[in-house]
């Protein structure tokens, strides 16, 4: 059977009993997402940056985005300026990553598909 794909997963809210991912951990899920968008910083967050031809395809993504965040209650920090959206995530409960930040990551990276130029 085949394995899920990471934007496929559930996302599962954390307790705060659980602990941050760290290490392998960190680098199984990190190498299931677009690692020209995403970094992982001092284990800690995860930050990505997405391109846009326009101020408009940028605005469009942030709203899709951000309705994804709200429909899974799950919510980065979005920064949208002219061709860029920059996002920070993390799970603040924990203070730290959790499978849940790369599951909402690999489903943001769906979402851009739509938004890339045929010729990429």
């Amino acid at each position: 059977m085949a394995e899920i794909g990471l934007a496929e997963r559930e996302c599962v809210a954390c307790t705060s009993d659980d602990e941050p991912l760290e290490g392998e951990e960190i680098t199984e899920l990190y190498e299931q997402l677009d690692t020209d968008v995403w970094t992982v910083v001092d284990e800690h967050h995860l930050e990505g940056d997405y391109e846009f031809e326009d101020f408009r395809d940028a605005l469009e993504f942030t709203k899709e985005i951000g309705e994804l965040a709200e429909a899974e209650w799950h919510h980065p920090d979005i920064h949208l300026s002219w061709g860029s959206v920059r996002v920070e995530m993390w799970t603040h409960k924990i203070d730290g990553l959790f499978e849940t930040d790369f599951v909402m990551a690999a489903r943001m990276d769906r979402i851009y598909e739509s938004y890339r130029p045929d010729d990429e």
